[in-house]
């Protein structure tokens, strides 16, 4: 399984992305629960209450893309996020 993790937003602006192949790793399993549970949707949120210069994210598994922006993140998604963009090349 392919997960893909782009960043956008923040102070900069700058967009960030990293991807991981969970095939052969050691925690492919629960990559593959998270990531699961990451494609639904997170908390219901407006637009006038995100975060002033907060993060939105795209998060796409094996082409299927949930996006999402903070504050409004599933723990699954904050969690796979984090993994992604500490792990990711």
């Amino acid at each position: 399984m392919r997960i893909l993790v782009v960043r956008t937003g923040g102070f900069a602006g700058i967009e960030r992305r990293a991807e991981v192949d969970t095939s052969g790793r050691s925690d492919e399993d629960e990559l593959r629960a998270l990531a699961l549970l990451a494609l639904r949707p997170g908390p219901p949120g407006h637009g006038a209450d995100r975060v002033r210069d907060g993060f939105s994210y795209r998060i796409t598994v094996d082409g299927r893309t949930v996006s999402c922006a903070e504050p409004y993140l599933s723990q699954a998604q904050r969690s796979l996020i984090t993994r992604v963009l500490k792990e990711g090349a």
